[in-house]
């Protein structure tokens, strides 16, 4: 072969890598736009005023809005007694958001340097920034305290998933009412049986908070192993309670934890069922949800949990007893993160 037809050949191949990479540019460009257009036949979705408030006209849920349109990813409400009905939407967008007591906190895209990256923003219950803080990963958890006083984070610093082993997680504790930031939980002392212990590898996330906003748990994870713990921060010390939780959300009355549970059996990418523990008695049962999730529940009462599932249009919200009857019910379609307000 001639050194002419060679790079004859090599300036083809050139141009049709160039034009494969400009074409999914252009497509993925395309996809970007259409999600920024209403789908016939979803939720009608307006701007308006969102609070936080535990104010008159019955409960409602406030949540990152994943229905197609101009407000996708912003903070929606709708009432709780009609889930499905028309949304309001605020104008700020959250990745991830929780609220309690007049308090969110909503993890969000920093898009105002060079390089995009994260923060936490604590709002008030006007959805009002009160202080905001930078984030060293990719938001995946956040929690706010009954009363308002405490909010927690949790960011993948390497990894994207839960459903392998090779991550490292960053979870950060906020008290509002001193401004303490605790920016790791790896700097508390762990008790593991009983004993101190440190080692290089330990990773928490996904904290949940007692009412008397100073006792919260979380998850442990250690030597391949995950742990549910009970925090203290006064102390600033977990204690490791038992093997195998995950994500762990705590009732209304402080009895029971709902948490993620890794099944023998199930696919490696989709290991996980939701199980709930009497934290006084140590008894624990699956709830009836046979689908794999990988999300930290919220109560809606001291029923019934919610929690998010992959959707058409990114996540659904669905919702099944916590004593293990029953079956789960699609909740609210195109929605993530939900907090139960009023």
């Amino acid at each position: 072969m001639s050194l002419q037809r060679r790079i004859l050949i090599l300036v083809t191949a050139v141009a049709l890598l160039a034009a494969v990479g400009v074409l999914a540019v252009v497509r993925a460009s395309s996809r970007a736009d259409e999600k920024d257009h209403a789908r016939a036949g979803g939720p009608p979705v307006t701007p308006g005023a969102v609070s936080l408030a535990a104010a008159g006209g019955g409960r409602r849920i406030v949540f990152r809005n994943m229905a197609w349109g101009p407000h996708r990813d912003e903070l929606a409400t709708v009432a709780a007694g009609a889930p499905e009905g028309p949304r309001t939407a605020s104008g700020v967008s959250c990745l991830r958001f929780h609220a309690a007591g007049g308090t969110g906190i909503c993890l969000q895209a920093d898009r105002g340097g060079l390089q995009e990256g994260y923060r936490a923003v604590v709002l008030d219950a006007r959805l009002k920034e009160v202080s905001a803080h930078p984030l060293g990963g990719l938001p995946t958890r956040a929690r706010v305290s009954p009363g308002g006083h405490l909010a927690a984070w949790t960011v993948f610093v390497g990894g994207d998933s839960y459903a392998g082993t090779n991550f490292s997680t960053r979870t950060s504790v906020l008290d509002l009412r001193t401004g303490t930031l605790d920016a790791s939980l790896e700097d508390f002392t762990i008790l593991k049986d009983g004993k101190p212990y440190r080692s290089a590898d330990v990773n928490f996330w996904g904290v949940t908070f007692a009412a008397d906003e100073r006792t919260f748990y979380a998850t442990l994870a250690t030597g391949g192993r995950t742990h549910l713990v009970r925090g203290d921060l006064g102390e600033r010390t977990v204690t490791t309670l038992r093997e195998n939780a995950e994500c762990p959300s705590l009732s209304p009355d402080g009895t029971r934890v709902v948490f993620k549970k890794r099944v023998l059996g199930l696919p490696a990418e989709a290991p996980w069922r939701l199980y709930a523990l009497d934290l006084a008695s140590g008894a624990e049962h699956p709830l009836a949800e046979q689908r794999s999730v990988d999300d930290q529940v919220v109560w809606t009462d001291d029923r019934t949990v919610v929690y998010a599932l992959p959707g058409d249009f990114g996540a659904d919200l669905y919702a099944v007893p916590a004593d293990g009857s029953g079956a789960p019910a699609r909740l609210v379609d195109s929605a993530l993160a939900p907090a139960f307000l009023g």
